[in-house]
C-alpha cells in the first residue's frame, strides 16, 4: 500500500495562515481522496514558513474495480435498439449480453459492465493540481510574467517548487507526474534558505523529515514551538530571570523560523519606569520578542528573540540589532506616556487635569461611534447616566460611578492608545491614577471593557460592575434600537459577547437586577440620539412630545430641561415602539443565558420551563429557580409530582378544545366535593399552594418546591378514586377547576409542560 508525500514550497507563509493553511490542505486533499474511493489509513499535515506538506499512508494501488449490471431491451426488440444497448454497454455483439426472465416482462437482455479502477498515481494527477488552484488562502497573488492572465496560478506567496512521490516499502518511489502552471511535480526539496540552500533528493517520508532536518529546518510548528519555550526559560533560568510566555507570541514566531535559535537581549533600565504592559506590547509588537521577570515579580531590561539561523558570532550581532531597534521603539513608548501625563494646551481652559482633557478633545473632535447613535461623547453621556442609574441597585456610589463612565473613553484619544489600541482601558487606569482619581474609579476605567470573552475575568468592585453594566447594556440597547441585530453566524457589533458579559456579571456577582428599567433606559437614550442627531436637544424634544400628545406644562419643561442637560432617561414617557424593543433584547438575553446555563450543566427543558413564566427579567432568580426545579425533580416525589401533573394538564387540554380556552379558570366550589379524595386534594392544594407562593415571595425557589411535592400522594389518590368527566355536568365542571388549580399552583415556580422525559 503507497504512501504519499506532497510538499509545496514558496516565498515566506505568513505566520498567521500557516495553521490553517496545512489543515485546509489535509482535508482537501483527503476528501478527494475518498470521494474516488481511495480510502487511507493516517494523513498529517506539517507547515514551515516555507513550505506545506502532508504525508497520507496506507492509500490503495487503484480505485477498486466497479461492476454495473445495465438492464437492455427486450428480446426480439427492433435492430435499433439492440444497437443502441451495445454501444451504451460497450459490448461488440448481442452474445456477449446474458438473457434474464421476468414473469411480467418476459426475456430482456443484460450487460455486465466492469470498469477497472484508475491507478493511485492517476487519480493524483487529478486531484493535487484542482486543489492547488482552488486552494482557500484568505489572501492571494500572482506573479512573473503568467500573472498578467486571468488565470494564472494564485498562491499565498510565489509558489516555487512541487514534491510528490508515491512510494511502498522495498520499492523505489514514483513521482506523481502533473505541473501546475508550469511547475512541475518532482522529487526535490529544498532546505533552510541561508545555511542549506542547495536542492535535496527526497524520496519517501522518513528521508524527508531528516533530509529538512540535517538541512536546518524543524519540519514540526509543534515541536518548533517547544524548542523556543525550553530553550528561552534555559536561558532565562541561567540568568536568574523567568521567561513570561505568551502562546499567541510563541505560535506566531514559531511561524516566523524553520530553525528557531534562542537569544537574549537587553535594554537600559531606565525604561522600566514605563508601565510594564506598555514594555510588553512595545517589545512583542514590533519586535516579536518575549519579556522576562527578574526574581521580584518585575518585567527585567531583557528580552528574549528568536533567530532564524545559527551566526558566527553565537547571535551577538542579532541581538544587539535587535535590542537598537527596541531601545529606539521604547523611546518611543516614554514619550507617548510623558505626553498623555501633561496637560494639553488647547484643551486646558475647558479642565484641569489631563484625562479630562483628553475627554474635552473627544468631544471636540466629534469621533463617531456609528453613524446612526452618533458620536463617542454622545455613547459617554449615555453611559454615564446609565451608570448613575445602576450605581444604587449594585452598591456603587453614584458620584464615583458616574465620574468613573466620564473618563471610561477618555484615553481613546491618547498618544499611547493610538500606537497601541489593546492597551485601551488599562492605559486611562494608569492616567487617573497619576491624576489622583479614586482607586475604584481608576479600576472601573480599565475593567468596564471586561469580560471580553467566556474565560476572562469580570469586574467585581461595584464601581466597576457599574460602568461595565452600563457600557454593555448601552452597546445593546443602542444596536437594538436601530435595529442592528445578529444573524446567523454574522455578530459585527459583538453583540452577543456584550450580553455574555452582562450575564456573567449579573450571576457571578451574585447581583438581583431586573433588567427591564436598565435597558428601557438605555434604549431610550440611544433612540433619543437617534432622533435628534445634528439637531437642537431641547427643541427636538419639544416636537417629539408634541408630536406625541405630550400636554404642555412643568412636567413638560422638566423633560426638555431634563434632556438637555444630558438625563435622557425615564421621563420620557413609555409606548409601544419602547415596549417591543426591550422585550426584543430581553429575549436574546435570555437566548445567551439558556446557552450560559446549558454551558454549565443545566437541562436546557427546565430553563425553558423557567422562561416560560412571564416577566422573567432577574437572571439570579431565574438561576436559582432552575436549581430548584433540577433539585426537586431528582426526587422520586418531583417525578411523581411531574407524572400527576401531566395528567392532570393533558385532561384540562382534551377538555379545554371542547369547552374552549380559560373554561375552567376560577375557583372550584368546596360543597361540590363529592368524594373524599377530591376534598384531600382540594385541601393539601390549598396548603401547599399558600405556603408555596408565600415562599416565592420570599424567594425561597426550593422551600417553594418542597410542599409542591407533598401534593404526590393526593394527586395519586385523586387519580385513582375520581372520575373527572363525571355525568352531572357541576361535578365535572368543579373536578376540572380544581385540577386547573393544580396547574396554576405548579406554574408559580416554572411551566411543567416544557419539561421533557
Amino acid at each position: 500500500m503507497p504512501d504519499l508525500l506532497l510538499e509545496l514550497f514558496s516565498e515566506e507563509i505568513p505566520a498567521r495562515m500557516q495553521r490553517q493553511a496545512a489543515e485546509d490542505l489535509k482535508r482537501l486533499i483527503t476528501n478527494e481522496l475518498v470521494d474516488r474511493s481511495l480510502t487511507y489509513e493516517g494523513a498529517q499535515a506539517f507547515v514551515t514558513p516555507r513550505r506545506l506538506a502532508l504525508h497520507v499512508v496506507g492509500l490503495p494501488a487503484a480505485q477498486p474495480t466497479l461492476r454495473e449490471e445495465r438492464k437492455g431491451p427486450r428480446v426480439g426488440a427492433p435492430e435499433a435498439a439492440i444497437q443502441g444497448f451495445l454501444k451504451s454497454a460497450g459490448l461488440a455483439r448481442i452474445e456477449d449480453a446474458t438473457i434474464e426472465k421476468d414473469s411480467k416482462k418476459g426475456e430482456f437482455y443484460v450487460a455486465s459492465i466492469e470498469k477497472p479502477g484508475r491507478s493511485t498515481s492517476e487519480a493524483l494527477t487529478e486531484i493535487i493540481p484542482s486543489v492547488v488552484r482552488a486552494f482557500p488562502w484568505p489572501k492571494s497573488m500572482r506573479w512573473g510574467n503568467a500573472s498578467t492572465r486571468p488565470d494564472a496560478l494564485r498562491w499565498v506567496r510565489p509558489l516555487r517548487g512541487i514534491l510528490c512521490t508515491l512510494t511502498t516499502p522495498h520499492d523505489a518511489a514514483e513521482v506523481v507526474p502533473f505541473a501546475v502552471d508550469g511547475i512541475e511535480a518532482g522529487e526535490f526539496t529544498w532546505g533552510h534558505r541561508f545555511m542549506a540552500p542547495e536542492p535535496i533528493d527526497v524520496r519517501r517520508y522518513d528521508d524527508y523529515v531528516d533530509a529538512l532536518q540535517k538541512a536546518k529546518v524543524v519540519l514540526d510548528a509543534d515541536r518548533r514551538k517547544a524548542i523556543i519555550r525550553e530553550d528561552a526559560k534555559n536561558l532565562a533560568f541561567a540568568q536568574g530571570l523567568t521567561f513570561v510566555e505568551d502562546d499567541g507570541l510563541l505560535e506566531e514566531v514559531a511561524g516566523l523560523v524553520e530553525w528557531p535559535v534562542v537569544l537574549m537581549g537587553e535594554f537600559e533600565d531606565n525604561f522600566l519606569d514605563i508601565p510594564p504592559e506598555v514594555i510588553r506590547a512595545t517589545i512583542r509588537a514590533n519586535q516579536k520578542c518575549f519579556v522576562l521577570r527578574s526574581a521580584d515579580g518585575r518585567l527585567a531590561n531583557r528580552f528574549i528573540l528568536v533567530a532564524n539561523l545559527i551566526a558566527r558570532d553565537g547571535g551577538a550581532a542579532i541581538a544587539a540589532g535587535n535590542a537598537r531597534v527596541v531601545r529606539a521603539r521604547l523611546s518611543d513608548a516614554r514619550h507617548f506616556w510623558l505626553t498623555d501625563l501633561h496637560d494639553l494646551p488647547d484643551y486646558k481652559d475647558k479642565a484641569t487635569k489631563p484625562l479630562d482633557q483628553r475627554f474635552a478633545k473627544l468631544e471636540a473632535l466629534g469621533i463617531v461611534f456609528h453613524e446612526k447613535l452618533g458620536t463617542q461623547a454622545d455613547r459617554i453621556e449615555r453611559i454615564e447616566s446609565l451608570a448613575r442609574e445602576l450605581a444604587p441597585q449594585v452598591g456603587a456610589d453614584v458620584e464615583l460611578a458616574a465620574r468613573a463612565a466620564r473618563l471610561a473613553k477618555a484615553d481613546l484619544v491618547t498618544e499611547m492608545v493610538g500606537e497601541f489600541p489593546e492597551l485601551q482601558g488599562l492605559m486611562g487606569r494608569y492616567y487617573a491614577t497619576q491624576q489622583g482619581e479614586e482607586a475604584s474609579v481608576a479600576d472601573a476605567i480599565e475593567e468596564h471593557y471586561k469580560p471580553q470573552g467566556p474565560s476572562d475575568r469580570i469586574p467585581t468592585s461595584p464601581v466597576s460592575i457599574a460602568v461595565a453594566l452600563a457600557d454593555k447594556l448601552d452597546t445593546l440597547g443602542g444596536f437594538w434600537a436601530i435595529d442592528e441585530k445578529p444573524t446567523g453566524s454574522k455578530d459585527p457589533f459583538a453583540l452577543r459577547r456584550a450580553a455574555l458579559g452582562v450575564i456573567r456579571i449579573v450571576i457571578e456577582n451574585g447581583l438581583r437586577l431586573p433588567l427591564t428599567g436598565p435597558l428601557n433606559a438605555a434604549i431610550w437614550g440611544a433612540l433619543l440620539d437617534v432622533e435628534f442627531a445634528r439637531e437642537d436637544e431641547a427643541g427636538a424634544v419639544v416636537q417629539s412630545l408634541s408630536k406625541r400628545g405630550f400636554p404642555k406644562g412643568p412636567e413638560f419643561d422638566e423633560i426638555v430641561g431634563a434632556v438637555s442637560r444630558g438625563a435622557r432617561r425615564a421621563q420620557i414617557p413609555d409606548d409601544a415602539r419602547l415596549a417591543a424593543i426591550t422585550r426584543s433584547l430581553l429575549d436574546f438575553l435570555a437566548d445567551r443565558l439558556k446557552v450560559y446555563l446549558r454551558d454549565k450543566g443545566a437541562r436546557y427543558d427546565l430553563i425553558d420551563a423557567v422562561f416560560a413564566l412571564p416577566g422573567q427579567d432577574d437572571l439570579l432568580t431565574i438561576v436559582w429557580r432552575v436549581e430548584a426545579l433540577g433539585r426537586l425533580l431528582d426526587t422520586e416525589d418531583g417525578k411523581n409530582l411531574l407524572a400527576g401533573y401531566r395528567r392532570a394538564a393533558n385532561i384540562l387540554r382534551a377538555e379545554e378544545k371542547k369547552d374552549g380556552a380559560g373554561a375552567f379558570a376560577g375557583s372550584h366550589d368546596p360543597a361540590k366535593l363529592a368524594l373524599p379524595a377530591e376534598r384531600d386534594l382540594a385541601d393539601a392544594l390549598a396548603a401547599a399552594g399558600a405556603a408555596a407562593r408565600e415562599r416565592i415571595g420570599r424567594e425561597d425557589f426550593e422551600g417553594a418546591m418542597r410542599p409542591l411535592a407533598s401534593l404526590r400522594a393526593p394527586v395519586d389518590a385523586f387519580f385513582l378514586d375520581v372520575t373527572v368527566n363525571a355525568d352531572d355536568p357541576a361535578l365535572r365542571m368543579n373536578r376540572l377547576r380544581l385540577l386547573s388549580e393544580l396547574r396554576d399552583a405548579v406554574h408559580a415556580v416554572a411551566d411543567f409542560s416544557k419539561v421533557a422525559g
